[in-house]
């Protein structure tokens, strides 16, 4: 039983190394199966490499045979194109060198014929001393006095001829001014209508009887006193028949006189009392008027947005008048006329409206407040209303300020139509003497003046002046003078013609 054991186990060991070896003997026999079938692979894979890298030697070989080809054209192209530059330097640098050689021979040809033209004008420096000491000796003049005289002489050669060119040139501008100006005030006068109309400072209100003279005077003329001192305005009752005159220099006291004595006329109860109650209502009527015509007129001429206290002055110019004129229809007539010369220089309608429509508002106030009215009204359209140009329009009207704007230029002209137009304005006979005395008096005023006489109602001023004192350049220069010194010294609507004659008279007798 022992011996079975051991043979087994001994079997057993046996087997087992027999098949480890067996094991060892059959992996060995695929690894070198593995083997010899790596190696058929690499050395297909080698030889299809060497094809490739012969392939790609073969390649390389023809670019590179391209390459070199190309090179080689390329190479002997630009050494063909340096050979032709270094040619082209070559002539160029022989070109130089001969204008070089020819610039040289000038210099030498110009330096001899400097020191031949030195040695000229030596010699003509001699001869012209020579002859100025002739010329000394001949006319007994230095040569110092002989200059001043050419150039005294060229001087006032040059002055007339300055003095004609300048009044060719001025002649041309005014022609082609007043010609545009005609132009466009034409249009505008003839697109205006307007009606001639003529205020006075008194008022006079019918009576239904003269018994009502006796009443309105009262006992010991306590309702006449009363009435004064409520409007402020002189009430004369005199001998004309069944009619009484107010008399005031403010319209608005005047008219809120004239419609409280209407009502005390109408009612018959006239006493002190009814006579405070009554005026105070007149006022309140006069007040609502005066805003109902300031915003008839902004409406009238297109204004629109126009501040409430602009409008309140505007509409007590109503109650004004200026030379017979009245002041609001006036502005009415300015804003229009002022609209239409803006349109016609393609500019702001609106804003030349606006400012024809205030530019007398200063005329309002100008009773109370100190100050030319145009600056007065200046300084409330400025209050009210934001507009610059605006501003300006009604500073600017009467060229009282230092520069005038396009605006201030529209306003003024449209004021002149308005104001010189037949019929607009009356004048009195007094003020009238004074204006033709005071055109006649500046021009007086100048030296070699013989006489001047102020004609065309004071339009055009024509001066005789003394010949033998003022020639034709002078005369020029004198009619100028008197111009600046007419626009300095009077205040005229329009504008006033300078004439200056200069007459030559030869008299002889024959015996």
């Amino acid at each position: 039983m022992v011996v079975n054991i051991s043979t087994i186990f001994f079997s057993f060991v046996i087997g087992v190394v027999f098949g480890g070896m067996a094991i060892l003997l059959s992996r060995g026999m695929m690894a070198n199966r593995q083997i010899r079938i790596a190696q058929r692979r690499a050395t297909k894979i080698v030889a299809e490499a060497r094809v490739e890298a012969k392939d790609a030697l073969h390649e390389a070989r023809k670019e590179g045979d391209k390459v070199k080809s190309t090179t080689d054209t390329e190479y002997r192209e630009r050494r063909s194109e340096l050979q032709r530059q270094e040619n082209r330097l070559t002539q160029k640098e022989a070109t130089l060198e001969h204008k070089l050689e020819d610039a040289l021979q000038q210099e030498r040809d110009l330096a001899g014929k400097k020191k031949e033209a030195e040695s000229i004008r030596a010699s003509l420096e001699e001869l012209k001393e020579k002859q100025v000491k002739q010329l000394e000796l001949t006319s007994d003049m230095s040569s110092d006095e002989a200059k001043q005289t050419l150039f005294e002489k060229m001087e006032s050669e040059m002055q007339v001829e300055a003095a004609r060119r300048l009044h060719e040139w001025e002649t041309k501008i005014k022609e082609e001014a007043d010609e545009k100006a005609r132009d466009i005030l034409s249009q505008v006068i003839q697109r205006s209508a307007s009606e001639v109309v003529s205020e006075t400072t008194a008022s006079v209100v019918p009576l239904p009887s003269d018994e009502m003279k006796g009443r309105l005077i009262g006992r010991e003329g306590r309702n006449i006193r009363a009435l004064e001192q409520a409007t402020g305005v002189d009430l004369i009752i005199d001998d004309t028949p069944e009619a009484v005159t107010l008399s005031s220099f403010d319209p608005v006291r005047r008219e809120v006189a004239r419609v409280a004595l209407n009502k005390l006329i109408l009612d018959g109860r006239i006493h002190p009392a009814r006579i405070e109650e009554v005026v105070a209502k007149a006022k309140e009527e006069v007040d609502a008027t005066i805003y109902s015509a300031g915003e008839q007129a902004a409406y009238q001429v297109g204004v629109p947005r126009l501040h409430p206290e602009l409008i309140k002055l505007l509409g007590r110019l109503k109650y004004r008048t200026s030379y017979g004129q009245n002041v609001l229809q006036h502005n009415i007539e300015v804003a229009h006329l002022a609209g239409m010369i803006a349109s016609e220089l393609k500019t702001d309608t609106g804003i030349a409206k606006k400012s024809g429509l205030l530019h007398d508002i200063g005329k309002a106030v100008d009773r109370e407040v100190e100050g030319t009215h145009a600056a007065i009204g200046a300084e409330l359209v400025k209050q009210w209303d934001k507009s610059k140009e605006v501003v300006q329009g009604v500073a600017e009207h009467h060229f009282e300020t230092g520069d005038t704007s396009l605006w201030g230029f529209i306003v003024s002209a449209a004021d002149a139509i308005s104001s010189a137009r037949p019929g607009a304005r009356r004048e009195s006979l007094e003020s009238y003497l004074k204006r033709l005395r005071a055109l006649e008096d500046i021009a007086d005023g100048f030296k070699g003046i013989e006489k001047s006489y102020a004609i065309q109602a004071g339009r055009e001023v024509r001066i005789l002046v003394k010949p033998e004192e003022i020639d034709d350049l002078a005369a020029m220069r004198l009619a100028r003078d008197i111009v600046k010194k007419i626009e300095e010294s009077l205040a005229y609507p329009g504008q006033i013609k300078v004439t200056v004659l200069r007459e030559t008279r030869a008299i002889d007798y024959a015996k």
